[in-house]
């Protein structure tokens, strides 16, 4: 399990253009230098973070890219869903890479039940965490998720495959 790449970088300018307020508009070379990636790579997320509907571009010599919304209302669960989606989809063990078509385990998967309750926790970390709550220093967001622990919760009882 990684967060992708495009993820990390595509967060991080949103954060970028987040610091500069929501009616700030930055240039692609702008955010480029600021988050030390190339332009064309910029470029490619801030196409996909507009089609995303995270902000809004506008041409000329003043042009740029802006926030389509507060950052308050940004919720870092959906940035990261549309940059590469969810760490184990619905349909993640429908797949199977096996000798045999169909997993052995196709009815009757212990380890099934834990990636979803990753996912599950995941999910309430991250659609919980609003872009602006980022917007602090590493020390300060370690102090705030040691405040808030995710709470264990109990596997379904059960027998295991």
């Amino acid at each position: 399990m990684k967060i992708s790449a495009q993820e990390e970088y595509g967060l991080r300018c949103l954060l970028h253009m987040a610091r500069h307020g929501e009616n700030a508009s930055l240039s692609i070379p702008d955010i480029s230098r600021a988050e030390g990636l190339s332009i064309p790579n910029v470029a490619k997320l801030m196409r996909i973070l507009r089609i995303g509907g995270f902000v809004t571009s506008s041409r000329g010599q003043a042009g740029g890219y802006t926030l389509s919304r507060p950052a308050q209302e940004i919720t870092v669960s959906s940035v990261l869903e549309l940059l590469g989606g969810r760490l184990f989809g619905p349909r993640f063990c429908t797949r199977h890479a096996g000798q045999e078509r169909v997993c052995n385990h196709d009815g009757d998967c212990s380890i099934r039940s834990v990636w979803r309750e990753i996912q599950t926790r995941v999910d309430t970390v991250l659609s919980g965490m609003m872009l602006t709550d980022l917007l602090v220093s590493e020390q300060e967001m370690a102090a705030v998720a040691a405040a808030k622990p995710i709470p264990a919760s109990s596997l379904a009882a059960g027998g295991a495959s």
